[in-house]
């Protein structure tokens, strides 16, 4: 009895070191290992791995270490990686559909009703056919919630925009706001010190209030919008469909289950990281402009003329316009 019980054990280790990590999944983020967004990505790698047993081992990337950003999912589609955690709006070159799912652009006013729209607006489906088309499997996202606009100049309302040169993302962003007046100059974000400082531009579009005191804007520049209004980035967990298709239901449920509360979290902290830096801001003097309800609804209104004309561009980009139109009409934002 000792013999067959001591053979039985033994057998069960060996068949537990075979299935001990019996998935690997290759992902790069573009985000450092430092950076909050970083920690989150490697706890999100750590569920994954203890949840499994072991089974699923996650190889993480940072800082776009294997391949450029832009590049990451392309590198997933032919396998160089297994997933890609950058964000869809770097993929516009393939469809314009994507901005749709990368930043909306005066969309959702919370986080929450963004992630509403994937999970509970049909964006999930809708999302899902574009990326489908190209090999890969949208798993979900995960977004830190509105991003702030640093200003020299108080930025009150619309009006306040008429003329206003800022650093911006290319794309649709700029139309948006040459449609309500202002002057978007495109440039990296290594230039943005130096242009503020030289008067080059009034403010720039870069990143969420507790970034932009990283940053060190507010260093130069009093003004801020706070909560923000125009643009609400969603990076996301997109894998090899074939990779995907290739894990059990177990598996696929663990990386899920393990994604949504990365959402829950990267939502959460950056909540509270951008309130403590809104009340250290305005201690220092700092001017926060609150967008009323109808200034925030006119941005929207100017913001679905820019939409409509890349629904134009692609079949996949007018069926995310129209579902993201439906969807925030139904909550109120969007009048019928």
């Amino acid at each position: 009895m000792k013999k067959i019980l001591t053979t039985a054990a033994a057998v069960a280790i060996a068949a537990s070191a075979a299935h001990a990590q019996d998935v690997t999944l290759r992902i790069q983020t573009h985000y450092a290992s430092e950076h909050p967004s970083g920690v989150l990505a490697a706890q999100f790698a750590d569920d994954v791995q203890v949840m499994s047993g072991g089974e699923i081992a996650i190889e993480m990337f940072y800082s776009s270490s294997v391949v450029a950003t832009t590049e990451t999912f392309d590198a997933a589609i032919n396998g160089i990686l297994d997933c890609d955690m950058t964000g869809g709006a770097y993929q516009t070159g393939k469809n314009p559909a994507f901005q749709f799912v990368g930043d909306i652009m005066g969309g959702y006013d919370t986080p929450w009703q963004q992630i509403s729209w994937l999970y509970y607006g049909g964006g999930y489906d809708a999302a899902q056919e574009l990326y489908n088309a190209q090999g890969m499997q949208l798993i979900g996202w995960w977004l830190y919630g509105q991003e702030s606009l640093s200003s020299s100049k108080p930025l009150a309302g619309p009006d306040d925009l008429k003329g206003w040169k800022f650093r911006s993302p290319p794309g649709l962003e700029t139309e948006i706001f040459t449609e309500m007046g202002a002057t978007p100059i495109v440039m990296d974000f290594t230039e943005i010190f130096t242009a503020l400082e030289t008067g080059i531009i009034d403010g720039a579009d870069a990143s969420g209030l507790y970034n932009n005191v990283g940053l060190g804007l507010y260093d130069i520049v009093s003004h801020a919008t706070y909560p923000g209004f125009h643009s609400m980035p969603s990076d996301h967990l997109a894998c090899n469909q074939a990779v995907w298709d290739g894990l059990s239901d177990k598996h696929q449920r663990i990386i899920d289950t393990a994604m949504q509360k990365l959402t829950l979290h990267t939502a959460l902290s950056n909540e509270k990281k951008n309130a403590e830096a809104a009340a250290e801001l305005q201690a220092k003097g700092v001017t926060l402009h609150n967008w009323s309800a109808q200034d925030r609804a006119d941005f929207r209104k100017a913001a679905q003329t820019s939409w409509d004309r890349w629904a134009e561009k692609t079949p996949e980009a007018a069926a995310l316009v129209a579902s993201h139109r439906e969807y925030l009409t139904a909550l109120g934002l969007i009048a019928e």
